[in-house]
């Protein structure tokens, strides 16, 4: 699928919508968000709106429930030991809850050249890796382990995942990395992902998803079929939702480097049609396959994003829990 970009200055910029939802008018407006230089510090920032957006506990939808005791480690957060148990048995004891190891996360980020484009200050590739380091901020606060893998064509850099001290560091670290920019192919990176990532987890894949949609289904069904719980995120330009160019102009495949004259007026109607096709059935094998899918653009609110995972995540536990009942139930 071809990937294109107007040449054109900034100024030229169109409206687009908000990306608001109702009752989130005091949602951090992403141009002012993206202008802070510390990756981290968005992230952190984020997290802090969506908190307050849900007006109750971060841990809202989540088991944090006290399982057990085991042994201080080093690099175990101080907070949890046991002083009791300590006076009792000279030793140094953390409580265990249920969450600790319940989620392993791989956010998977596209970072090909599709990703560059911008109609605002900031481009898909800077609001995916922003999505991406507030994801792992908010995972790491939850006690889960959480990893990273970026490509393009390929794998381009891999973190395990990890729940220990300076894992999100070095995670943001990796996300400030400038890619290469080659062209895309989830098909390889995909299947990387399903032979690295042998224990079962959440798969979360930040992309424009512009790609055959038989690629898309088949390698999503092979990482459900692995085990993972998947969650799929379609950042967009709202330009190419929209496709609000007025005046003809010479447009740029941003992977092939080809450059094709289009008139917007003659073109729109086709291309809007093509596009809503490709986003239906990409919806539709989602669905099919029990992949959570979210479509936003540039324009939405980050803090959001979080209640993208919050809703997967939640909706994958009580699957489990339905299959664990019918599995006890048959053995009875």
């Amino acid at each position: 699928m071809m990937r294109l970009a107007k040449r054109r200055n900034q100024s030229d910029a169109t409206a687009h919508p908000s990306g608001r939802l109702a009752g989130q008018e005091a949602a951090i407006d992403p141009q002012a968000l993206m202008r802070i230089k510390s990756l981290q510090m968005r992230a952190r920032l984020a997290m802090e709106g969506f908190i307050k957006g849900i007006h109750r506990s971060p841990y809202h939808g989540f088991s944090v429930e006290f399982s057990e005791y085991r042994q201080y480690t080093p690099g175990d957060d101080p907070r949890y030991l046991d002083w009791r148990l300590f006076a009792r048995s000279d030793r140094y004891y953390v409580k265990r809850f249920e969450d600790e190891t319940n989620l392993r996360c791989t956010i998977v980020l596209d970072t090909s050249r599709s990703m560059g484009y911008r109609s605002e200050e900031h481009s898909k590739y800077e609001y995916a890796r922003t999505a991406a380091a507030t994801l792992a901020y908010f995972l790491t606060t939850q006690r889960d382990a959480v990893g990273l893998a970026t490509f393009e064509d390929r794998i381009t850099e891999y973190l395990p995942p990890r729940h220990r001290p300076g894992q999100l560091r070095r995670l943001t670290s990796m996300l400030s990395h400038e890619p290469t920019g080659r062209a895309t192919d989830l098909a390889a990176p995909l299947e990387e992902i399903a032979a690295v990532v042998k224990k079962r987890g959440m798969i979360v894949v930040i992309s424009d998803l512009l790609a055959p949609i038989e690629t898309l289904k088949s390698r999503f069904g092979y990482l459900r079929s692995r085990g993972h719980d998947v969650l799929v995120l379609r950042v967009l330009d709202p330009e190419e939702v929209n496709f609000e160019f007025g005046s003809p102009a010479m447009f740029l495949d941003q992977e092939s480097g080809k450059q094709i004259y289009v008139d917007p007026s003659a073109a729109r109607s086709e291309y809007l049609r093509r596009f809503q096709a490709h986003a239906e059935l990409i919806a539709k094998s989602c669905s099919e396959l029990g992949v959570e899918y979210s479509t936003m653009t540039t324009a939405r609110p980050l803090e959001l994003v979080l209640f993208d995972l919050v809703r997967a995540r939640g909706r994958s536990g009580a699957l489990r829990g339905r299959r664990s009942a019918l599995h006890r139930g048959g053995r009875s």
